[in-house]
Order: C-alpha cells, then structure tokens, then sequence
C-alpha cells in the first residue's frame, strides 16, 4: 500500500496540470543483463509516469517519476542476477485527482554463469499480410495506419492467438528474427507487434535481429539512412557491441547468445558488411572464441539453408557457415522465409554429429509460403505460422515449436 498512498502526493509535488492518460505502447522490457533492464511505455499524452517496482513480491519497493513526455524509458541499475522482479506502472485517471490502477509486469534478470538452466521463446516475422476487402467490420487490430483502408490484415487473428499461447510460458527472454513489421514504419509497430504481444512483452525482455524490413522499403537507396533511426532505433535499445546497436550479443547461464544484422545481402545500403575483414566479421570471431564452453546460439534474418520460397543466401553462406563450423556453433535461428524448417547437423555441407543445426522460424504473421525445393539437410519443413520454445538444461537444448492453433509441429533435442 505504501506505493498507492505515495503516488497522490507525487502528483501535487509534480507541479504539472492533470490530464488523464493512456498507456498506447508497453510497458515492455528490453536490454536485460545481470544486475540492469530498460523498461520502456509511451502514452497518448506528454504525461509524468510513476514506476515501482522491486523483487517478487516486493513491487514498490523503489520508486521513480518519469518525466512529462510521450514516450518513457527508465533504466534499472542495482538489480542482483538470477533474480524475479516485478513492477507497476501508474499514469493519471479520467477524473484527474489520482492514478488508474497500474499496470503490472514481472521480468528475470540474466543468470550468472554457474547457473545452468535457460528458459526462452523465439519468434519469426510478425508483419502484417495485406489483402483486398471490402472495408467493413474492420478492427483496429486489423488495419494498420500505413495501409489503405481497402486492405485487411489477414495475420491479425493467428497472430493474436500465437502471443495469446506464448504468454503462458515461462521465459527469461524473448528473441524475435526480424520483420517486426510490414513496413518497418514505427506507425504500425503498435498494430502488428505492441499490441498483440503486449502480455508477453510485459514479462519477456525482447531481442531482435534486425529484419530487412526494419530497414524500409526503400533500403537500396543511399539517402534512405535515417530511416531505421528514426523509426526501430529511436524506440529500441539493443546492447552496444563494436559502436553499432545491430549486432550485439549476452550471456546467460552457460550459454551466449549472439544476434548479426545480415542485411546487406537484401540490399539494405546502412546495414554493417559481411566481407572477410569487415567490423561485424571480426567481432563475431571475437565473439565466438570468447565462449568456449558456452552454448553458442546465431539469431539472424536471411537464411543459409532453405527450401522455402526465398531459399539459401549466397553471401551468408559464403561469408557465415564456415565460421559458425569452425566455432562450434550449435544452433542458428533465422527468418527470411514463410515457413518453419529444420535441417540436420550440417558441416561442410554434409551432415554430421559435430555440425551447426539452423532452424527458420520464419513467420508468425505473413502467410505461410510452400517449400519449393528439396535438399538432404532439411529434417522437418511445415507450412505454417508458429512460435518455438527453448530450454537449456546443462549440456541439452530442447527447441519445441507450436503452431498459432498449439499443435506440436517439431521437437528437437540437441547436446552441447
């Protein structure tokens, strides 16, 4: 109670006129490590916001004010790792005299390397997938403001019902491929991502590696640089690495996890290289032989093996899989293609025990595409919109992989 007795003289003490406000995005977590996690909302009004929070069931232990703006990002410092927190976020109510009841959350801060347990969920493509209507009985989690209004978003309800299943897991995180959006436009961000996802964004810190799409429509263009600035970067925080948010890595328990920005290969002009001696080459070696006996997990977009409809990326084959080989990695996750596949362990294009497994979890929104072509490295391939489950246990790895109706489409079992 301490906190709702608190919170009244806040709002006199703030010295600002009361205005009632929403909570349009969020709250959602992001850039969780050890001992520190960013908590970002954004209100309908510029609004002071008043956050507690503190560990399970201590919520309002620690208070902090926001000051009056739309959007509202608030770093935690002193947290302690392997640690449940929770948390409440209060915004003015109609009546202009007090708060609404909060908004509440809960997040795990990354383990220390002796722990050996990992909970986490994985997602691909949430962007929109746009067909003729006739415009009634639109909703509006099924239009987006950058779409016509004669268009409707055909991924709305199975999207909704794949953040409606992920939200009954247990996860320390939740990694996402890329293509948040269709058009990569903040605009639409809150349709075809915040909103639906909201219940598990509120608990899962988020980690993405940067999709094409992020980059615009309009990527190939030199002038198009400010875009992923303006619109991803400017309500994201990612973990720095090498002077660039787009690839970054962390660790938690015994494994590290590491996210490229593979872009260039789609034609985005300001996405980092992959050539032999570029930045992101070499801090990715740098990456992966500071990890020994680490689990070593790739999140990227554009795939290296594929039968779906966009298939294998030559640049990433060429510039990626021999280093991801000679490293030891386990598992890659990527997007890039509508579809689910697994492959088998493959080293040096064969497979084998000692081989790197990709598994493309490639849309949880577009509509699924069909694999059009055939390979000996592919083990399960499904036409469907999904989500996967992670656990890391010691020296296992189970990935199981749902579809947005729950079904059990793959379980994969892999040993460090």
């Amino acid at each position: 109670m301490k906190g709702r007795i608190f919170l009244p003289l806040l709002l006199c003490l703030c010295g600002l006129a009361a205005q009632a406000a929403e909570i349009i995005r969020g709250p959602y977590l992001e850039d969780v490590t050890l001992n520190t996690l960013i908590l970002r909302w954004q209100t309908d009004i510029s609004t002071p916001s008043w956050l507690e929070y503190g560990p399970v069931p201590n919520c309002n232990q620690i208070m902090t004010v926001t000051p009056a703006a739309y959007n509202h990002r608030v770093i935690l410092h002193g947290l302690v790792p392997n640690q449940n927190f929770c948390y409440r976020v209060y915004v003015y109510n109609q009546a202009k005299d007090g708060v609404q009841d909060p908004v509440e959350g809960s997040f795990r801060t990354l383990y220390s390397p002796e722990r050996k347990i990992v909970n986490f969920l994985a997602v691909g493509s949430t962007a929109g997938a746009w067909e003729e209507t006739t415009g009634e009985n639109l909703t509006d989690l099924s239009r987006s403001s950058a779409a016509d209004l004669s268009k409707t978003d055909a991924a709305a309800t199975p999207r909704r019902e794949i953040a409606a299943l992920m939200a009954k897991h247990d996860s320390d995180f939740l990694i996402h491929t890329g293509n948040l959006t269709h058009s990569g436009l903040n605009s639409d961000a809150n349709n075809e991502f915040f909103l639906p996802f909201r219940n598990v964004l509120r608990k899962a810190p988020l980690f993405v590696a940067l999709g094409p799409n992020e980059y615009g429509e309009d990527r190939e263009n030199k002038d198009s640089k400010s875009f992923l600035r303006t619109n991803y970067s400017r309500f994201h925080d990612m973990t720095w690495s090498n002077a660039t948010p787009k690839y970054y890595s962390f660790d938690t328990a015994n494994a590290r996890f590491i996210f490229l920005d593979t872009n260039i290969t789609q034609g985005a002009a300001w996405a980092p290289e992959l050539k032999e001696d570029s930045a992101q080459i070499k801090w990715l070696k740098t990456t992966l032989a500071g990890a020994p006996e680490k689990w070593k997990i790739v999140v990227m977009n554009t795939p290296a093996y594929s039968t779906g409809m966009n298939g294998p990326n030559s640049d990433v084959v060429s510039n990626l899989v021999k280093i991801f080989e000679d490293y030891r990695v386990k598992l890659v996750l990527q997007g890039g293609d509508a579809d689910y596949e697994r492959t088998f362990p493959m080293f040096r294009g064969e497979t084998s025990s000692r081989g790197v497994t990709y598994v493309t979890l490639g849309t949880a929104g577009p509509t699924p595409t069909k694999r059009v072509g055939n390979d000996p490295s592919t083990a399960r391939f499904v036409s469907a919109r999904h989500y996967a489950v992670g656990k890391i246990v010691d020296r296992k790895l189970t990935l199981t992989v749902y579809s947005n109706t729950g079904k059990q489409l793959d379980k994969l079992d892999i040993y460090l």
